[in-house]
């Protein structure tokens, strides 16, 4: 009972904490199009200050891998639980501050080199968040229910998503324009305080994870857990990084590229266009579990192969429907709900306890943290700029950039074919070892 009671405290914890990170992360994407290119890029050209706001968007995803790097290690040093109060605070208080950021009106150059600075340290951030509050609840929960547990967490993505385009939708329709770019979206960043305190609390409040004790107890820590990563866990890295590839395309098309290409290619209400985006992330609150859990029954591999497969190329119909919508809200909504909240969700349910699999306790948080952010860099950072690239050469041509989205669903799905056949090999042989023992 007792285990029972840690481990609903752990999940509790790690979801809060993860909710907060992913509102702060996105609701920079979310505000990138729509206000920053205005206010801190101003350029004759629309397309040049979108493409500069949406650099910093990037940038973001560019230091994730170091944020992986450095809290991976000391998370596999120290413990799960310390680093990730740490990340906590550095996510917070970076969001925070850009609330208060002047504009490039008001100082100058000196507007888009603080917001820069800022992301980078959001960045930082969450590169180490994600994985340990993945392995807080993977490495407390039991095996058959590892693929559920490491799933909840997850849904911090879609909540966050959800809270970051609904704060700032609700400050949309409540503010006139000018009220909205003076000073309303502001208040987005500077409520992320109040969460960081709630979140900070639970944190501190909860066990370290149970087999990464058991490592600190037997004193088997690796010296440095990045480089053993790569004398035995080459394959499983870059596959990883490979699968992880859909993830991160599907996730910035819908979640962050459509809100501006509904808006000023289509001229659709942005009010309208982010509601869309976070009914998706409710669905996905459901859909996350629901495809973690299944993971659990048909095996993880399988599972992300062909959700690899059915995410990437359900964008053609996704941007048909939006194009031929006629400016329908219920098209436009389905648009997103279907591919975004459904079909995404058979990846990224999956997708946590898939990486943790790949590595032992030893190493484990510098492992999955270095897969998943690295391959973020352009699986997830680079994709609104490409896309808006991709956009403009098809003179608003929505092909090119549903092609782009299908093809890392192939990437994804060879990715996980590779990890599927390793695997069963692994199995294969772990059977004939005992059969020798025994």
């Amino acid at each position: 009972m007792r285990d029972k009671t840690m481990l609903r405290r752990i999940t509790v914890a790690s979801l809060i904490g993860a909710t907060i990170e992913w509102y702060d992360f996105f609701l920079y994407g979310v505000v990138a199009g729509i206000v920053f290119n205005k206010l801190y890029f101003p350029s004759d050209d629309p397309l040049i200050s979108t493409l500069l706001a949406y650099a910093t968007f990037a940038v973001g995803f560019i230091t994730r891998p170091l944020g992986g790097i450095i809290f991976g290690h000391f998370g596999d040093k120290i413990g799960r639980k310390s680093v990730l109060v740490t990340t906590l605070m550095i996510m917070g208080i970076s969001t925070v501050l850009i609330g208060f950021v002047p504009t490039y009106n008001q100082i100058g150059v000196w507007a888009p080199i603080c917001l820069l600075m800022l992301r980078i340290f959001q960045g930082i951030g969450l590169g180490g968040e994600w994985g340990g509050a993945i392995l807080m609840t993977f490495e407390s929960a039991p095996k058959e229910e590892r693929g559920f547990y490491a799933s909840l967490p997850q849904i911090g993505l879609a909540i966050g998503l959800t809270l970051a385009s609904g704060v700032v939708g609700l400050l949309s329709f409540l503010l006139s324009e000018a009220q909205f770019m003076a000073w309303g979206w502001r208040v987005a960043f500077v409520l992320s305080i109040f969460m960081v305190a709630v979140g900070m609390y639970i944190r501190l409040n909860v066990m370290e994870s149970p087999e990464f004790q058991k490592v600190k107890d037997s004193k088997k820590e690796v010296k440095i857990p990045f480089m053993e990563l790569w004398r035995g866990y080459t394959g499983n890295v870059l596959a990883g990084m490979g699968a992880r590839y859909v993830d991160g395309v599907v996730f910035n098309i819908f979640g962050v590229f459509s809100i501006n290409y509904l808006t000023s290619t289509l001229d659709i209400d942005r009010t309208e266009a982010l509601m869309g985006v976070m009914v998706a992330a409710l669905v996905m609150c459901f859909t996350i579990p629901y495809f973690g859990r299944l993971s659990d029954r048909v095996g993880r591999a399988k599972l992300y192969l062909y959700g690899s497969l059915i995410t990437g190329f359900s964008a053609f119909p996704a941007f048909w429907l939006m194009t031929n919508s006629g400016g329908s809200t219920f098209l436009i909504w389905i648009s997103i709900i279907i591919p975004f909240g459904i079909f995404y969700a058979s990846v990224y349910g999956p997708e946590a306890a898939l990486f943790a699999d790949l590595f032992d306790a030893r190493i484990r948080y510098t492992g999955i943290s270095f897969v998943y952010q690295f391959s973020g860099i352009f699986a997830s950072g680079l994709t609104p700029i490409i896309a808006t690239a991709l956009l403009k050469v098809g003179n608003g041509s929505y092909v090119g950039v549903c092609a782009y989205v299908a093809f890392s669903g192939v990437i994804s799905a060879l990715s996980a074919a590779w990890l599927r056949r390793r695997q069963a090999e692994q199995a294969q042989m772990t059977s004939e070892q005992n059969a020798k023992i025994a």
